[in-house]
């Protein structure tokens, strides 16, 4: 088989073991830094199967914790170090980084950004975890949307709470590390990446109200329903600013409104008013009070299993995104319409892009069993009009963060 065929990548097609990667992280931790670790912590990735752009216009997102894990080794240095030092050591990028707790320089930006991030929200709350080594092992795929910076960030997090003894509240080490990101990373996201890493639950939905900073577990029961992701392994280069410029949009839009926000927003709402926007604003508006609706109507369908209007509702959502909102590219939609083709008789009941947008992956939900010739036939359409190879896996919701030893 050669190796531009849209067969290959299939050996990660199930999700690594958690147990597997624990191991392996220890093994690491002793081989770096001549001891075994003490502590060994888990936080998954995410992916979000409707509700985009909606969770810091206060809206509802509905999201899954996947069953691929960002795993932290942990454990006091072998020689006396620096009082309050950490040395970290990434598998990923096969390098070690050493920073120091008593000043986390919130300005420098590197792959540490988030470790010390979430080291700053944990000591502005008391946790002093103290001079520590870390083997950071990462199976959440890099800028694929799917959360690998919320799973380092939440856990870090873990990683103290295990060191210190001390627990967070869920939602505390949520925003902490959502703090993290916006302070550290430079991000201005919505709360959902963390809150799904830190809370996620195994066989659970979590549908989550970012107003009230709650969530509702909903169970993914149906043994015929599975989750499909496929990465497109392309990652537009952006200027950096399309984030950051939608939500400036969207709260412009909120206020010419006299809204607080795009939540308090309904459909019949931003029509009544549509003069009050020119026509790039009432876009970005129109997409968010859409979607916010679709969200809580996807909710209530997969609950009484009308996987049918489930999978409509996704459709939608991605045509928002990529008509209204914009942020699509030529490869997700690529991957979505091939889901479209494919269609309900072949298996597939509902595709859209997910996560912030620009690349990354979609969510597929699909008929179990046909898991893997679904994402065969997308792959092979993938690879045929853009001469990309596609990284298909399937998931289940997975456990939150954790600790797995220590």
């Amino acid at each position: 088989m050669s190796s531009s065929s849209p067969q290959t990548h299939h050996d990660e097609f199930h999700s690594p073991s958690l147990p597997d990667q624990v191991a392996a992280a220890k093994r690491r931790y002793t081989e770096v830094f001549g001891n075994p670790p003490n502590w060994v912590v888990a936080a998954p990735g995410r992916v979000n199967l409707i509700g985009e752009h909606t969770d810091y216009n206060a809206g509802f997102v509905f999201p899954l914790a996947i069953e691929r894990y960002t795993v932290i080794a942990a454990g006091r240095p072998l020689k006396t170090a620096a009082s309050n030092a950490i040395r970290v050591h990434s598998t990923l990028f096969d390098e070690t980084a050493e920073f120091s707790l008593s000043n986390l320089e919130p300005n420098r930006r590197d792959w540490t950004s988030y470790l010390r991030g979430a080291f700053a929200g944990c000591i502005e709350r008391g946790l002093q975890p103290g001079t520590l080594d870390l083997v950071v092992d990462s199976k959440v795929p890099q800028g694929g949307g799917l959360s690998s910076s919320a799973a380092l960030e939440v856990a870090t997090a873990t990683l103290v709470e295990a060191v210190t003894g001390r627990t967070l509240d869920p939602v505390d080490k949520s925003r902490l590390a959502q703090k993290a990101e916006h302070e550290y990373a430079g991000m201005p996201c919505g709360i959902m990446d963390q809150f799904s890493s830190a809370l996620g639950a195994a066989g659970k939905l979590l549908l989550i109200d970012c107003r009230t900073e709650t969530a509702e577990l909903i169970p993914l029961d149906d043994p015929d329903v599975a989750v499909l992701v496929i990465n497109s392994n392309v990652k537009h280069e952006l200027t950096g600013s399309e984030y950051p410029e939608r939500r400036a949009q969207c709260e412009q839009s909120a206020k010419l409104l006299g809204a607080a926000t795009l939540r308090d927003v309904t459909s019949q709402q931003l029509e009544a008013s549509r003069s009050k926007l020119d026509p790039l604003l009432y876009r970005r508006a129109r997409h968010v009070v859409g979607e916010i609706e679709r969200t809580t109507r996807a909710a209530s369908a997969l609950q009484t299993g009308n996987w049918t209007l489930v999978g409509e509702l996704m459709y939608a959502s991605h045509d928002s995104l990529r008509d209204d909102f914009e942020v699509s590219c030529p490869e997700l939609d690529v991957l979505v319409e091939a889901a479209l083709e494919i269609g309900a008789e072949g298996g597939v009941i509902g595709a859209r892009m997910t996560g912030g947008g620009f690349g990354g992956c979609i969510v597929a939900l699909v008929r179990a069993g046909r898991e893997r010739e679904i994402a065969d036939r997308i792959g092979a359409i993938y690879h045929e009009r853009t001469g990309l190879t596609a990284t298909p896996f399937v998931t289940k919701p997975a456990r939150g963060a954790h600790i797995v030893e220590g």
